[in-house]
């Protein structure tokens, strides 16, 4: 699979300016003193959909000809991917369909279910994901637009990182990585934008394998998820793996119950709503203190969708 580049970014963001947002930049004077350093934090959570999904859904689906757009697209999703993918395949007017695993949160079921997209459930693993979906590809002729290694999907995600370098000169950018689709896209766009700058990827201790594939120097796919994080429970891609080894990135890893803390940190001082899988950004910049700072750190909030019934009292 070719590794998307530097223009690939450059053309998703000209790709995308007519549907995407273009999303602010956040401070906070107290988060700055509890991290002893100057954050930035890049609003995906107030993205279209609530989440920095619909960036690469959105520069996948509009550079589809129109004889692939005719079959539609199809994907696996726990939600974000999913509803991005359907508002996006709807803004274009072409069939959706989502695979998705059981135990979702309900509440991103129904986004997907209401940007238009077929539901399809399957069992919670990724292998039964990808087997659906392949049934669903040759049944119908869809084109797959996969959550977090399709090229196209990869560079849609730098947009977000090439929109907060050039809003801000920084010394760290962090991310959250679970399926790597944000993590790999980050990692083009520093290349091309701030080749000095490091990569941190953020990432649960209930699914860490992206710190023992980065350790091991080999990806580690045998794991069981076990974290809040339910954006943050893939896999991590083969394409991903190898971009962001190739970038020198290094993953810090927190437990569920420091990422809780940091959501409700953002919810009670910023006003903004994010879920876990956002808010382990920020973790993982407060647990790691020393090595932060007195530096200017951007941070990708990537997404806002949070099953408040389950978590308000966690």
């Amino acid at each position: 699979m070719t590794h998307p580049g530097f223009d690939d970014v450059l053309a998703a963001a000209a790709r995308i300016a007519p549907h995407a947002h273009v999303t602010p930049v956040l401070t906070s004077r107290t988060i700055d003193e509890l991290a002893g350093g100057r954050l930035y934090f890049k609003a995906e959570h107030l993205q279209r959909i609530g989440a920095f999904k619909f960036r690469g859904a959105c520069n996948a689906v509009w550079a589809l000809s129109d004889d692939e757009a005719r079959r539609g697209v199809v994907t696996h999703s726990s939600g974000n991917h999913g509803a991005a993918l359907a508002l996006a395949a709807k803004s274009r007017g072409i069939a959706c369909h989502v695979v998705v695993p059981e135990g979702a949160v309900p509440g991103k079921l129904a986004a997907i279910a209401a940007y238009g997209a077929v539901l399809h459930r399957c069992a919670p693993t990724i292998d039964a994901r990808e087997a659906m979906c392949s049934q669903l590809q040759q049944s119908l002729g869809a084109r797959l637009v996969h959550p977090y290694t399709d090229p196209l999907v990869i560079a849609g995600q730098g947009t977000a990182a090439l929109e907060l370098l050039a809003a801000q000169p920084l010394d760290a950018i962090v991310v959250p990585v679970g399926g790597g689709g944000l993590a790999s896209g980050t990692a083009v766009a520093i290349a091309g934008a701030s080749p000095s700058t490091p990569l941190y990827l953020a990432e649960p201790a209930g699914a860490a394998e992206t710190a023992a594939s980065l350790q091991r120097g080999e990806r580690v796919t045998a794991f069981t998820p076990d974290t809040v994080c339910d954006g943050l429970r893939g896999t991590l891609g083969a394409i991903n793996f190898e971009m962001l080894r190739a970038q020198g990135a290094k993953a810090l890893v927190v437990d569920d119950a420091a990422t809780l803390a940091a959501m409700r940190l953002v919810w009670t001082r910023m006003k903004q709503l994010i879920e876990p899988s956002s808010a382990v950004a920020l973790a993982a910049v407060l647990a790691n203190r020393d090595l932060f700072e007195g530096r200017r750190v951007g941070i990708i909030l990537s997404g806002g969708n949070a099953d408040l019934a389950a978590l308000v009292n966690a």
